[in-house]
């Protein structure tokens, strides 16, 4: 598997910055791609919830997340498929002083394999990832600072 990751400081409690990354309402607004939901099943961002959401045109297409792990205040755990990818995502929490440390990380492998991918893989695919997290972490930070 490979490996991408983000990271953003966000002002105030875990327990606040929390609120609002599980505020499926909110999604729109900061995650990369994010067109809408389709389906959610169960309590969300609970152990065994499923979620099933679709970009818009050009984008991932139907993602679907299922939660593996979920500790209140720390963060959370999905397995993420989509078109192109399965994989596992993990957000985390972490106070620091009077902000919160969000940290992001997508381990992904590709669904299509072939001889290119791998150099496809590093010179396209991976920063094309990472930059999605960031752009998410970014967009969540604005979000942040402007409830406050």
């Amino acid at each position: 598997m490979r490996r991408v990751a983000a990271g953003t400081t966000v002002p105030g409690r875990a327990a606040d910055a929390e609120a609002l990354w599980y505020d499926q309402n909110r999604w729109p607004a900061w995650i990369d791609g994010f067109g809408h939901v389709v389906k959610l099943e169960g309590d969300w961002p609970q152990v065994g919830a499923r979620l099933v959401w679709v970009s818009p045109p050009r984008g991932r297409g139907r993602v679907q997340e299922r939660v593996t792990a979920y500790e209140p205040r720390s963060g959370q755990t999905v397995e993420v498929e989509d078109e192109r990818l399965r994989g596992t995502q993990t957000v985390t929490f972490e106070p620091a002083g009077d902000d919160v440390r969000v940290a992001l990380t997508l381990d992904y492998q590709l669904k299509e394999r072939r001889i290119v991918t791998p150099i496809v893989d590093l010179l396209f695919i991976r920063r094309e990832l990472g930059d999605s997290l960031r752009r998410t972490l970014a967009r969540f930070g604005h979000e942040r600072r402007a409830e406050l």
